[in-house]
């Protein structure tokens, strides 16, 4: 692949357009910083879900440090050109790679690019790559909130969500919140944060030692109003598997750290889960801003008395005009934190809450996000609930929780 900038604008957009029109759902993996395990972390996920058996593309676009093909063992394959398509790396049946390592005839190799040149690299990964359908793309974006990172999030369109990794030190504090802002002013909601090498695990006895304060990582996180989808201990087996080039998930599956990042696959089979409820109801000619969008916290199918301690969210889409339910899809609700609910809703973009009970703290975050709450509703179904909203009869009682 050589990189043209000579090759007109409109020309790399419209590739890149029907490209990612066969991708159900882009997730890039982002870092405030280098050297936190962001590609360790982006591997991971991709073979997790590659192994529950989902197709999965996993991009490393990681111009200045990519290290997808060492950390797979695949530092000696090439990708073949089908006329003018790359075709990736295949890793088993449902994983496929593409990294600029497979192109560079030295893996010791500089790429000394400035600003145009990688943003027109990064297109044509995104526009030449003939990765044909897949559940998921995996982005192993580079480090920090520049050029490059900017470059995949604006060149890709519309990304589903964003992975943000970090370390426990309070330091790497900021630069989640940084990620976190990046990610809001271009519109992409972040699922969640991998704190990474959160302890270490002994090589003897399988003890996890919190070198850094336990705990960090949900601190971290809620202090960032974000998610914390797993915490990582740094285990000697990933260090080993990386420089033997095989998956750490896969043959080291029952340690800490393996399940740590199989418990961060739950919000993004989700997503998979979410698009399986849409497509079972028929779309709207409406456009996206005539919806309003209920999320009602449920437990057994039916309102939980408390929105904070539910199983799952229950997130029922209707046509403004008509009032017309038009989707229904659920949610598993995140690892429960103070204040992470009101902007992990609104980022699912919900406009109105039906609760049982919840806090007066809670209450006021989401009025800061301009969610509507309702509370002191009854058990009942979701639906009811909202078709009761909606025709003006929905009784409410005592809010059961005012803390």
């Amino acid at each position: 692949m050589k990189t043209d900038c000579s090759q007109p604008r409109d020309e790399r957009t419209r590739a890149i357009e029907e490209r990612m029109g066969q991708v159900k759902h882009k997730i890039v993996v982002l870092s405030g910083k280098g050297g936190v395990g962001k590609s360790t972390v982006a591997v991971n996920l991709a073979t997790a879900l590659a192994l529950e058996g989902k197709v999965v593309g996993l991009l490393d676009i990681d111009l200045h440090g990519p290290t997808v093909p060492q950390l797979l063992g695949l530092v000696h394959e090439r990708p073949v050109f089908d006329g003018e398509a790359l075709i990736p790396v295949e890793v088993g049946a449902n994983l496929k790679v593409m990294s600029i390592g497979f192109l560079l005839g030295d893996q010791e190799e500089a790429v000394v690019w400035r600003g145009p040149m990688k943003a027109v690299a990064i297109e044509q990964f995104l526009g030449e790559v003939e990765w044909g359908e897949l559940d998921y793309l995996i982005i192993d974006s580079p480090p920090g909130t520049g050029d490059e990172p900017l470059a995949v999030c604006q060149t890709i369109g519309r990304l589903d969500a964003a992975v943000i990794v970090t370390t426990p030190q309070e330091t790497a504090l900021s630069n989640v919140r940084r990620s976190v802002k990046f990610c809001s002013m271009l519109g992409v909601p972040v699922l969640g944060v991998i704190e990474n090498m959160a302890g270490f695990v002994c090589p003897h006895c399988g003890q996890v030692t919190h070198i850094f304060s336990k705990g960090g990582g949900a601190a971290m996180a809620a202090k960032a109003g974000v998610p914390l989808l797993a915490s990582v201990p740094l285990d000697p087996g990933i260090v080993e598997a990386a420089d033997a080039g095989l998956n750490f998930i896969y043959y080291r599956s029952k340690t800490p750290a393996a399940q740590e990042f199989t418990k961060a696959l739950a919000p993004l089979l989700a997503m998979e889960e979410a698009k399986k409820a849409d497509e079972t109801v028929s779309p709207t000619p409406e456009e996206p801003n005539n919806i309003t969008r209920f999320a009602i916290p449920t437990s057994g199918e039916v309102l939980s008395p408390h929105f904070g301690h539910c199983e799952e969210f229950t997130l029922i889409d209707v046509d403004r005009t008509s009032k017309e339910i038009l989707r229904v899809s659920k949610l598993p609700a995140p690892e429960h934190e103070p204040g992470l609910l009101p902007s992990w809703l609104a980022d699912k973009g919900a406009h109105v809450i039906i609760a049982g009970g919840m806090g007066a703290r809670a209450q006021q975050l989401f009025a800061e996000q301009g969610v509507k709450v309702v509370t002191g509703a009854s058990a009942a179904s979701p639906r009811i609930l909202v078709e009761q909203y909606l025709a003006g009869t929905l009784v409410t009682g005592e809010n059961v929780c005012d803390r």
